[in-house]
């Protein structure tokens, strides 16, 4: 069994913030690959699924950032699981916005929801780094990592999220490098061949999924989350 963590803060106000950029990945594996929903436990929500044969269980802490430990730690205690079983999904502001990078173990760089689970239950886990970004001067950045993402953020955000969600499997597997690849793949896309040979046809199957549009709802789910805060 996986334990996905995403961090951030609870409630309507931070829901959009960078801060919650680990809420909001949890959030888009949870929409797109069929998990339970939510419910409170281990003070915190979780949410139950499978990523191909891996048994995964999905976790926003309700105890604010800088506590989020103490739910991680009740969950992976009554779980049994090792910190090796821990995925742990956050924002970086070492990062650009849009860069991502996974690491295991070392430090919490003053990022509090690290450095709370580093007190209870080690370093030794799993982390993808997502980037939001730096404001420039290290006073500056408590105000802009509880500031939500700007317009402008808001395509290169969505192709983030919809890359986790892809490589979500590869990474409950533990193949990290597969999940990097499915990243990539949304937010630096293959450029078409320059060449002169003409692309083939899609399959019929694919050229009807595409050209009829279902009758549902399409909206992603950080449209989604930004209608319902805005």
């Amino acid at each position: 069994m996986r334990l996905f963590v995403g961090l951030g803060n609870p409630g309507a106000k931070y829901a959009l913030n960078r801060h919650n950029i680990g809420f909001m990945a949890i959030d888009r594996i949870a929409d797109d690959h069929g998990f339970s929903p939510f419910r409170a436990k281990f003070q915190g929500q979780v949410s139950e699924g499978r990523l191909g044969s891996d048994k995964v269980l999905l976790l926003k802490p309700d105890t604010f950032m800088n506590l989020s430990g103490q739910s991680v730690g009740d969950a992976m205690r009554f779980h049994k699981l090792d910190p090796a079983d821990i995925v742990v999904f956050h924002d970086e502001i070492d990062l650009a916005p849009g860069k991502l990078k996974a690491k295991t173990g070392g430090g919490h760089a003053g990022h509090n929801g690290l450095r709370s689970l580093h007190a209870h239950i080690g370093p030794d886990y799993a982390r993808i780094r997502m980037g939001v970004g730096h404001p420039g001067h290290k006073d500056a950045v408590a105000g802009y990592v509880l500031r939500d993402f700007a317009k402008a953020d808001r395509d290169w955000l969505d192709d983030m999220l919809r890359g986790v969600s892809d490589g979500a499997e590869d990474l409950a597997h533990g193949d990290t490098s597969k999940f990097l690849n499915a990243v990539a793949q949304r937010l630096t896309p293959s450029r078409p061949s320059t060449g002169s040979r003409k692309p083939q046809a899609a399959p019929a199957a694919e050229a009807r999924r595409e050209s009829t549009p279902e009758a549902a709802d399409d909206r992603n789910p950080l449209q989604k989350l930004i209608d319902r805060f805005s």
